[in-house]
């Protein structure tokens, strides 16, 4: 049986598929963000988780070297909560056990000269948290109970501040209860 289509119509309509493809692929849809998450550092200066959940749950938290794609993300580091967190801070110390949390994994070695974001998730992906950008510099200015987070007030993104926990716990979920 011959087509009835012609050849440079069936090309073009194949173009237009393969294009319409590659635009539905690339454009993906991204998770609801209802958490901000921040890092501070403990009195004897180690690293600290830190997650304030807006109305929500979160059920982990990922240290990855920022930068990378998603598909070849780099993980540092992998935190489940023991049950699901919801709205409040919630803080953990990421480079031992800490209570309320099992690693996934050692936390691998942090080297200078490397952005790092952590981020939260839940398993279902039904929610997820900002993330915050730092280096081992931006680790080393922290002092204990300052939280460094990427302040999202306005358009949703924004640089990286640094200020104590209560001003963090007040201000980090504004933009979501707006």
């Amino acid at each position: 049986m011959r087509s009835i289509v012609p050849r440079p119509v069936l090309r073009r309509l194949a173009g237009v598929v393969a294009i319409g493809v590659a635009l539905t692929a690339s454009s993906g849809c991204t998770v609801p963000v209802d958490a901000v998450a921040g890092v501070s550092v403990t009195a004897d200066g180690r690293l600290l988780g830190v997650m304030m959940i807006c109305g929500h749950r979160i059920d982990g938290a990922t240290l990855s070297v920022d930068g990378t794609d998603v598909d070849g993300e780099e993980i540092v580091g992998s935190w489940t909560a023991d049950r699901p967190l919801t709205a409040g801070l919630a803080t953990w110390i990421l480079d031992s056990p800490s209570a309320g949390w099992a690693a996934t994994g050692s936390l691998a070695p942090l080297t200078a000269e490397t952005d790092y974001v952590l981020y939260g998730w839940t398993k279902d992906n039904a929610w997820s948290s900002s993330g915050v950008s730092f280096t081992l510099a931006d680790q080393d200015r922290l002092t204990p109970g300052m939280v460094r987070y990427d302040d999202v007030e306005g358009d949703g993104g924004g640089p990286a501040i640094t200020v104590p926990v209560a001003e963090f716990e007040a201000r980090a979920c504004r933009i979501h209860r707006e």
